[in-house]
């Protein structure tokens, strides 16, 4: 796969498919955005380096009271090495994915408050 031209004009690396679900590292819910967020360590260091974002279709709570999500089978959203890429097909990593925004951190203290306030989680 050749590398994928930029916004600004330079060639940029292509984004890699999806990680296996053995690298996840976390889990989050965006309610505003209706994205279930998967954060995931390529590297295997525990450095979180690659994230994806799915449309949730549906959200219920299970009988334990844990929360169950429906989602798209494929991500909306990935980040990747300080990149934001949009699929809208929402049909894997393929080549058709567009830049959304560059030089971007994805702040994972927006969903977890106890980051903010300097807690550990």
């Amino acid at each position: 796969m050749a590398a994928a031209p930029s916004q600004v004009g330079w060639p940029k690396e292509p984004l890699p498919v999806e990680p296996e679900l053995t690298t996840r590292m976390d889990e989050l819910y965006d309610h505003e955005a209706r994205l279930f967020i998967m954060l995931y360590s390529l590297k295997g260091d525990g450095q979180i380096d690659y994230i994806t974002g799915r449309l949730v279709q549906e959200y219920t709570r299970s009988s334990y009271g844990n929360p169950v999500y429906q989602t798209e089978a494929q991500p909306l959203f990935y980040w990747w090495d300080h990149t934001m890429w949009n699929d809208p097909e929402q049909d894997g990593v393929n080549g058709n994915e567009r830049i959304y925004q560059e030089a971007i951190e994805f702040d994972t203290s927006r969903y977890k408050p106890c980051l903010f306030n300097g807690q550990s989680c």
